[in-house]
């Protein structure tokens, strides 16, 4: 009786530990689930409190007269984080606005991109300009500075550049694929469907006709003559049209000098020191705030371009 009292207390006492034990694993996992919970919410609390900051901080702001500075890199589109119109257009108001502002440098380091934004950025440097007369804008050219970037820094009052920088590139351009061939050598058969004889120009899988061809020549032509009014009215005088000005040729910062695409040699520092007479440099260029930042790192803006480029698109070039 004795040894069966002992071996049911004995068991009893397994049962109880392994109970006693399961419910403390049960507690670590409730804490640790809480505490990493807590540290997800904490660090996304932070995260918008960093983009609200970055949207809201006035980081531009001065009390003394200075030099404001823009920046245009990368491709000139309506989905780039730091060079689409909209962005650079509230920089450029920004600076107009601030009453210690002595003189804006577009600060230009890009291919060229879209000529609707380009046009625009282009528009809204004339307009800012009228409202206050006593600031100039400079545009300087670092790397490169072709066709739509070129485009917007013809607005510039003066271009500056550095005799190895790229320059011009004042042309339209529409490119694509044809697959036609590919199609037929692998036995695909192409089947579009429209309501209207030229709703399907430009598709890659389908022969380009000749009216098609001739009418996308037409646009880009149009296009191309805005461009050349635009820069012809902003360089003025200074601009020596030779037979391949407008051709799409690009130049080095020593034969756009001759050509007048530029006015000449200098930096953002030497602008700032030698031209304005105001040293001191402010950054006025709209930064993206953080979840832009976030959305760029996972792909987001390579996912849309990469969908541009694979599909037919016009751009200036």
């Amino acid at each position: 009786m004795s040894d069966q009292t002992n071996s049911n207390s004995w068991e009893q006492n397994i049962l109880r530990d392994i109970a006693l034990e399961s419910i403390k694993e049960q507690r670590r996992k409730r804490r640790w689930g809480i505490f990493f919970k807590l540290l997800v919410v904490a660090y996304f609390s932070y995260f918008i409190w960093l983009t609200v900051a970055d949207r809201y901080a006035s980081p531009t702001a001065s009390t003394k007269s200075h030099t404001a500075l823009i920046d245009i890199k990368g491709g000139i589109f309506d989905d780039s984080t730091s060079a689409a119109a909209d962005t650079v257009a509230a920089g450029l108001r920004s600076a107009f606005t601030d009453k210690n502002t002595k003189g804006i440098i577009l600060r230009i380091n890009s291919p060229g991109g879209s000529p609707v934004q380009a046009s625009y950025i282009y528009n809204e440097i004339q307009r800012l300009k009228q409202t206050r007369k006593d600031i100039k804008v400079y545009a300087v050219c670092t790397d490169l500075c072709a066709s739509a970037a070129y485009y917007v820094a013809a607005a510039a009052d003066e271009i500056y550049a550095n005799p190895a920088s790229m320059v011009g590139s004042i042309g339209v351009m529409m490119n694509g694929f044809g697959f036609v061939d590919t199609m037929q050598k692998v036995g695909v058969e192409r089947r579009l469907l429209t309501s209207g004889a030229h709703k399907g120009i430009m598709d890659p899988f389908s022969p380009m006709q000749e009216y098609d061809k001739q009418h996308i020549q037409s646009l880009l032509d149009n296009v191309h003559d805005l461009f050349i009014k635009d820069v012809q009215q902003g360089r003025g005088k200074r601009l020596r049209e030779t037979s391949d000005i407008f051709s799409g040729t690009i130049w080095t910062g020593i034969q756009a000098k001759e050509l007048g695409l530029i006015d000449n040699f200098g930096s953002s520092g030497y602008v700032a020191r030698e031209i304005i007479k105001c040293p001191d440099i402010v950054d006025y260029t709209i930064k993206p705030n953080y979840l832009e930042k976030l959305a760029s790192r996972f792909g987001a803006s390579f996912a849309g371009e990469l969908t541009s480029q694979l599909g037919s698109n016009s751009h200036l070039s």
